[in-house]
Order: C-alpha cells, then sequence, then structure tokens
C-alpha cells in the first residue's frame, strides 16, 4: 500500500458506484493481506446501499485501527542489568542502519546505549555501524570478521554491565529467510546471550522493508518461528514504502510495528504510531 492508497481510492471510485471485484483486487494489491482485506470488505457489504469512496476509506481505517496496535510499547529499561535488543532481518531491509536509528532515538530519551557488531560476515558492516557510532556517540564492541556473533554479543553484554549501559543494541548479519543453517545460527546467538542473562534478548526486532510488500510476511513468518519476535521496525517508508504489509503482518501473526523509518537521515526514524500512520501514510 504505497503512500496515498486511500486517496487513489477515493479517485478511483468518485462519481460511480463502488464496484465490489474492484474495490477487493484494490485492497489485496494493498499488501494489507488477504484476512485483513475481507474483513474489510465484509463490514462494508453489511450497508452497501450507502457506501460512497468516503465511507470506504473510513470503514476501511477504522478496521485497521482495531487490528493496529494503539501505541509503541515505550521501550524502558531494566532496573539491575542492560535491556539487550536483537535486531534481525534479511540482506537489503536497512538493519544496520535502523540500529543505529534506534541506538540514537534511544539516547536522545537521555538513555545510555551500546552496540554490538554481531554482523562479522558482511563485507564492511562491521566498519558501516562504527561510522554510525562515531557519529551518534555511543560506544561500539566488535570482534574480528567471521568471528562467532554469539561471542560477540556476550563479551558487549559483559561490556554493558561493567559501563552501566541501560540498552545494548545487538545487530546481527543479514540472512535469507528460507536458509535453514541461517535461521539456526540466530539459535545460537539467542543462546550465547542467555548465557549471560537469561531472560535475554528483552526484545527481537524484525526490520523489514516495506517496499517487498508480500514478501515481508513470509520474511515476518519464518524469523518468529527461528527467534521469536516482539516486534517490527518497518523501513523505506518515504514514497514507495507499501506499509500495508504491517497491516498484514499484525493481523496474521499478531506482531507490532514498533517503529518506522522514512528516510536516510538519523531523525527519520520514529516509534510507531497507529493512528498518524494510517491517516498520513495510509
Amino acid at each position: 500500500m504505497a503512500f496515498g492508497f486511500f486517496k487513489s481510492l477515493i479517485q478511483r471510485f468518485a462519481g460511480r458506484p463502488v464496484d465490489w471485484e474492484e474495490l477487493e483486487e484494490m485492497l489485496i494489491r494493498s499488501d494489507m493481506g488477504v484476512p485483513m482485506s475481507m474483513r474489510i470488505l465484509k463490514h462494508l457489504q453489511e450497508n452497501p446501499e450507502k457506501m460512497t469512496a468516503e465511507k470506504v476509506v473510513e470503514v476501511a481505517r477504522e478496521e485497521i485501527l482495531k487490528v493496529m496496535p494503539r501505541d509503541t510499547a515505550m521501550l524502558r529499561p531494566l532496573p539491575d542489568r542492560p535491556k539487550v535488543i536483537l535486531v534481525v532481518g534479511v540482506n537489503g531491509t536497512g538493519k544496520t542502519t535502523s540500529t543505529a536509528k534506534l541506538a540514537y532515538l534511544l539516547k536522545k530519551k537521555g538513555h545510555s546505549v551500546l552496540l554490538a557488531a554481531a554482523d562479522t560476515f558482511r563485507a564492511a558492516a562491521i566498519e558501516q555501524l562504527e561510522v554510525w557510532a562515531g557519529r551518534i556517540g555511543v560506544e561500539l564492541i566488535k570482534g574480528a570478521y567471521n568471528a562467532d556473533p554469539g561471542g560477540v554479543c556476550h563479551d558487549a553484554y559483559r561490556a554493558a554491565v561493567a559501563r552501566n549501559a541501560e540498552f545494548l543494541i545487538c545487530d546481527t548479519a543479514g540472512r535469507l529467510h528460507n536458509k535453514f543453517n541461517l535461521m539456526q545460527e540466530l539459535t545460537k546467538v539467542r543462546r550465547a546471550i542467555g548465557k549471560t542473562d537469561s531472560t535475554a534478548p528483552h526484545e527481537t526486532l524484525l526490520v523489514v522493508d516495506a517496499t517487498t510488500g508480500t514478501n515481508a510476511l513470509v520474511q515476518a513468518r519464518e524469523f518468529k518461528e527461528a527467534t521469536g519476535l516482539t516486534g517490527l521496525i518497518v523501513t523505506k517508508l518515504d514514497g514507495s514504502g507499501k506499509g500495508g504489509v504491517a497491516v498484514a503482518i499484525q493481523s496474521e501473526l499478531g506482531i507490532p510495528t514498533r517503529f518506522t523509518g522514512t528516510g536516510e537521515k538519523l531523525e527519520d526514524f520514529s516509534f510507531f504510531e497507529s493512528r498518524a500512520f494510517v491517516e498520513q501514510m495510509l
């Protein structure tokens, strides 16, 4: 669902009756998923004689708001130890950049943050995060290339404890969701973190690229099964991003969107707000 989907819907049916088959096709192509699309259609067809394009948009927004979380649960530090956030996703979603932006957002909120470069395989991944860490003004714990990512996270946790850091954010290597051995490696990373704190990681956030549409739903399903997820970071919502996939993932998998990325700058990253998302982005 690219920006302005509802506007395009109004334009499509302006001055003429709503065509139900056409509307169904538009909703499904919006990436909200078949179940959500059918839910909206069912509600609309309860009063078909009063249906206008504006009414379609009104009902669609109301139904989406019922499904989406009202507000993002704020990330609050733990009283006696670092809160560990594991950031996962496939290559090319903006995972490392989102990791840095999340650190920047938390630092702006007055929290102390430590970063862990647990992507030890992608060329220049460590350097990329190191540059971001320098710009933000937070410390980065890193290892050598091809080092054990679980070991990096373990060392980073010990450093976070020693420095009384409130948050430890671990950037993991991008991996295809359909590669079993790579997904299993994430399980090993989680176990390594768990050796330092049996309740960690406390958050596991999946970064999805909104422009990939329904493929992001497939990714979310596989990552949820492999690692467990507490939320999404939806990126590339600046012009061509299909925000509808966030609705589909919430509706079908129960994984809430926690943060959204709308540009390249550090400031182009924010806590998710459902009403603003529906009114401005959809």
